[in-house]
C-alpha cells in the first residue's frame, strides 16, 4: 500500500461521452509533458489524436505512451497496435512497452493533472466507461512514484 499525507485536490468524473473534450483541452493547455498509459492502441482512435499530438510535439511537449507490448495482444489487434507504435516513434513520441498483460488506463499532464479510470484512451470506441480527473500535483506525483515512472524524464 502507498500512503500520502492528506492534501487538497479537485476531482471530477467523466464518462465516455464527455471525456475527450476535457482530455484534449488538458493536452492543449499542457506546458511540459504528457504521460498516457493505455493497454490498447487502435488506428481509428489514434487518427483523431495525431493532430493534437503533432501540435504538442511542435511546442516541444514531451509525450510518453506506456502500452502493452503487441506480442501480448491477440493476433487481430497485434498488427494494428504495432503500426501505431511505429508511427508514434516516427513522430518522436516516447513509447514504453510493458509485458505481462498490462491493463492500466491513466493520463498524467504536466505532473499536475491525473486521469484514471476504465477508458482505454488510445483505443476507445463504444463501451460505457468512467474516468476521474484529479487536479493536484501531489496526486500525480504519487501515481508516478507508485508506478515507478520517474524514469520518464520531465524537463
Amino acid at each position: 500500500m502507498f500512503f500520502q499525507k492528506k492534501s487538497e485536490f479537485k476531482s471530477n468524473l467523466f464518462n465516455q461521452k464527455d471525456f475527450y473534450r476535457q482530455f484534449i483541452q488538458d493536452l492543449n493547455n499542457s506546458n511540459n509533458e504528457v504521460i498516457i498509459e493505455s493497454p490498447y492502441i487502435t488506428s481509428s482512435r489514434m487518427e483523431t489524436l495525431y493532430p493534437v499530438f503533432k501540435e504538442l510535439l511542435a511546442r516541444r511537449i514531451h509525450i510518453h505512451i506506456v502500452t502493452r507490448d503487441p506480442i501480448d495482444h491477440a493476433e487481430n489487434i497485434r498488427h494494428q497496435s504495432t503500426n501505431e507504435i511505429l508511427i508514434c516513434n516516427e513522430l518522436g513520441i516516447n513509447i514504453v512497452l510493458l509485458r505481462g498483460y498490462h491493463h492500466r488506463k491513466l493520463v498524467i499532464v504536466d505532473r499536475s493533472i491525473l486521469w484514471e479510470g476504465s477508458l482505454n484512451v488510445l483505443s476507445y470506441s463504444n463501451s460505457q466507461e468512467v474516468m476521474r480527473r484529479i487536479e493536484g500535483k501531489e496526486w500525480a506525483i504519487q501515481m508516478i512514484d507508485f508506478l515507478r515512472l520517474k524514469s520518464l524524464s520531465s524537463r
